[in-house]
């Protein structure tokens, strides 16, 4: 079965990383560098680069710039590389079961050092951003929604989808505004992170924002809901009570909490 173009890429630099072409420390080569040896377009070149940013074999400095992390002291790198007497699985390629806009579920052909190689189960969802916008009476901005998959109403904070060649920071105050009718005025990176890192893809994108003004209506009515100014006081009795839902927003309003001065 042929290796898709973005697992083909991501293996590449993988090897790139683990086999010592790029040492901790290094640059990697520009976008454009990139895109042009590896054959394949900016915008798939950019889902794998921040799939590797999220695994924490690469890291982000300034808007586009990649290189490979130094390790913290007295710290074994982790990810795509060797680490002491530990080795990284080997993967040989994958083959798509069901794939649409929202989901993609694979088989990926895989041996992890010391098993017999298998197909893994992966399922691939979409790069998203979640967002926490706080005012200056110390409350947090959210929405009142109903799940039908937990068959649960709770709190949620504000996010969706990065859509194709769309910042993450672009997306984040458009998902905003959308669901909320509010416009943050700033906006803070906290951590890029995977919720289910064993079996599913799904770089989150945690950001917290500063002041907001209200420029009109909520515009998103799928994701319609209650809009409140929700006490950061109250953040720990909802919790308990578990009314807040997704990880993106306990993330998000355990960093604010733990940040609070």
């Amino acid at each position: 079965m042929a290796e898709t173009k973005t697992a083909r890429v991501e293996r590449t630099i993988r090897e790139w990383v683990g086999g010592g072409k790029l040492s901790p420390g290094d640059k990697m080569p520009s976008e454009r560098a990139l895109s042009e040896e590896l054959s394949i377009g900016r915008t798939a070149l950019r889902q794998v680069l921040a799939r590797l940013v999220s695994e924490g074999v690469l890291e982000v400095r300034g808007r586009s710039s990649y290189r490979v992390p130094e390790p913290a002291p007295g710290q074994k790198r982790s990810g795509a590389t060797t680490s002491g007497e530990l080795e990284p699985w080997q993967i040989y390629g994958d083959r798509p079961v069901y794939n649409n806009r929202w989901v993609r579920l694979e088989l990926v052909d895989v041996e992890p050092p010391g098993v017999k190689r298998f197909e893994h189960h992966v399922v691939r969802l979409q790069h998203v951003t979640i967002t926490a916008v706080l005012d200056d009476r110390d409350r947090v901005l959210m929405l009142w929604r109903y799940r039908f998959v937990p068959d649960q109403w709770g709190w949620e904070l504000p996010g969706g989808i990065v859509e194709a060649g769309e910042d993450a920071r672009a997306s984040a105050l458009r998902e905003v505004e959308e669901e909320t009718g509010w416009r943050a005025e700033s906006l803070e990176h906290v951590v890029t992170y995977q919720p289910m890192v064993g079996m599913v893809d799904s770089p989150h994108e945690i950001f917290v924002g500063r002041g907001a003004a209200k420029v009109g209506d909520p515009t998103d009515a799928e994701e319609a809901g209650r809009v409140e100014w929700v006490p950061l006081a109250d953040i720990p009795d909802l919790m308990a009570r578990g009314q807040l839902m997704g990880s993106g927003t306990l993330v998000a309003l355990l960093h604010v909490l733990a940040t609070r001065k």
